[in-house]
């Protein structure tokens, strides 16, 4: 599909340059995918429509203080890099600016030596695999040099680290934030399981895709990222007892949408499993594991308005989009949320 297809006209007011006061007071566009409906609600409204017995999976990755700022060592010019994929044994794929002057065997410096990286390997689109040298625990000293990598068109710095994390993130290794899920509170993840609602966890590390547009003109012809993704054994069990027994299994965030269809596309149920995913979610897609969707308002042209589409159908989508630029939503990464359900029989169109 030709990728204007999922244009709109988004007034750059309306990108959210920082997050709700508080979590749970955002706006919520609750979306009927069946009758084709929507209705304008408060985030904390959410809960009047979970049922008993539904599975509320939530992607627990922790957002790492991936962006740092240095100097070459040898030219003393400054160097930015974002830390994207851990390959173990200290080295990371990294994202560097102005890659072309970093070569292999050259050595950047941050915090005046706290953390020294090494380049030992050149890789296309300004990707470097970069050798960390350090005293000490490399997540602590992350967490002293390093910046919440917040996405490009976000122009304010975030406060506090906190403000680009979900309340349950537990698992450190992504480079962007799972951020539908920014709008649970403690306290309202608790009033949801009193209703006897499961809440189960699974881990995708959110990595480069985040951060590039599409830039083809077919969707057809784009390539996602990979990111690496877990299931436990524990979580695909109760996942199969809910499609056993005809609950819902409802995702928050389109990158819990990824790992749950990529791991129910790889072997007809779910699994434990820990591999990658380059699933790349459009009309036409056939959801195997999601009944209903947490998400935010996306971008236009974006991967993720793709994914919604599938969901619910392009058109629709565009028309709740046209409604929520009308309603003045905010959107994306600090943004307002949808709350999809209903049954749907399309084919994203």
């Amino acid at each position: 599909m030709n990728i204007e297809l999922f244009n709109f006209d988004l007034p750059e007011e309306l990108i959210a340059q920082k997050p709700s006061d508080l979590r749970d007071k955002c706006r919520l566009l609750v979306v009927n995918r069946e009758e084709k409906t929507y209705e304008d609600k408060i985030f904390s409204d959410i809960i009047s429509y979970f049922h008993k017995g539904d599975v509320l999976v939530r992607n627990n990755t922790r957002v790492i203080p991936a962006r740092l700022h240095g100097i070459k060592e040898d030219t003393k010019g400054k160097i930015e890099l974002l830390l994207l994929k851990d390959h173990g044994d200290d080295v990371w794929e990294c994202l560097v600016g102005n890659a072309h002057s970093v070569k292999v065997g050259s050595f950047s410096s941050f915090g005046e030596g706290k953390i020294r990286a090494e380049c030992i390997k050149v890789l296309p689109e300004g990707i470097r695999l970069m050798k960390f040298h350090y005293e000490g625990i490399f997540l602590e000293r992350l967490e002293e040099l390093g910046e919440m990598p917040l996405p490009p068109y976000i122009h304010e710095r975030t406060s506090k680290k906190s403000d680009y994390q979900t309340v349950y993130a537990s698992v450190p290794g992504s480079s962007a934030a799972p951020t539908a899920g920014f709008h649970f509170t403690e306290e309202l993840l608790e009033k949801i399981k009193q209703i006897g609602v499961q809440i189960v966890d699974i881990t995708l590390d959110i990595g480069l895709g985040t951060f590039r547009p599409v830039q083809v003109e077919d969707t057809k012809d784009h390539v996602m990222h990979a990111e690496t993704y877990h299931m436990s054994k524990e979580v695909a069990d109760i996942l199969n007892l809910a499609k056993k027994e005809g609950r819902r299994i409802i995702a928050t965030g389109t990158t819990s949408v990824r790992t749950l269809e990529s791991v129910y596309q790889k072997f007809g149920r779910f699994e434990e499993d820990s591999s990658s995913t380059s699933i790349f979610i459009s009309p036409g897609y056939h959801y195997q594991a999601v009944d209903a969707l947490i998400t935010n308002f996306h971008l236009p042209k974006s991967t993720l308005i793709m994914l919604v589409s599938a969901f619910m159908g392009r058109k629709f989508t565009l028309e709740c989009y046209k409604h929520a630029v009308e309603k003045q939503y905010r959107f994306f990464s600090f943004g307002d949320a949808m709350f999809i359900y209903g049954s749907y029989q399309g084919d994203g169109e």
